[in-house]
């Protein structure tokens, strides 16, 4: 009696294999590591698989996301913004004093311009870079079309806002917090 080999191939995968790569290409494209176009590529390539092999392939390069793996992300994430919050507050306490002026008739005039009020020295700072008034019981900043902007508490000024004491304000690259007399 003889034998005949067959040659076989590998089992069809099954629709938890299929949904298990599925959701690591998913997570992975939150994430960030997948552009649209290679998750909607691999998406259909994990849908058409004939074997397991083909869906390993699929997520090979990519981290699967175990508890684990998620919380010590979540971890990192949080000890990474900490960090970046505590550089912003060092630095922001480092920062000089801008004693906010006696009201008056004519606003405070900042830039790089030798007419300013407040000249600033720096290749960032526009030579008529922004413009500081009191309007009645507030202090109000505009910027006056300056290429490196102005901003306030990190946040770009687009015309004008108030402004305060304690306020951090940067016209181009310089810094400077607001203070009362």
């Amino acid at each position: 009696m003889t034998s005949y080999e067959f040659q076989t191939r590998p089992d069809r995968p099954s629709d938890a294999d299929r949904d298990a790569a599925i959701e690591v290409l998913k997570e992975n494209a939150v994430r960030g590591r997948l552009s649209h176009d290679t998750f909607l590529q691999r998406m259909e390539l994990a849908i058409a698989a004939r074997g397991r092999d083909e869906l390993d392939a699929l997520v090979a390069d990519l981290p699967t996301g175990g508890r684990m793996t998620r919380w010590a992300t979540g971890v990192v994430s949080t000890a990474s913004a900490f960090t970046v919050r505590l550089r912003k507050a060092w630095w922001a306490e480092r920062l000089p004093k801008l004693m906010l002026p006696e009201p008056g008739p004519f606003p405070l005039r900042i830039g790089r311009d030798h007419a300013s009020g407040l000249r600033i020295g720096d290749d960032s700072v526009s030579r008529i870079h922004a413009e500081l008034r009191r309007e009645g019981d507030v202090w109000v900043l505009r910027d006056l079309g300056s290429m490196n902007g102005t901003w306030i508490n990190g946040q770009r000024l687009t015309g004008a806002a108030t402004v305060r004491p304690g306020d951090l304000v940067t016209f181009g690259r310089i810094g400077f917090r607001l203070a009362a007399r």
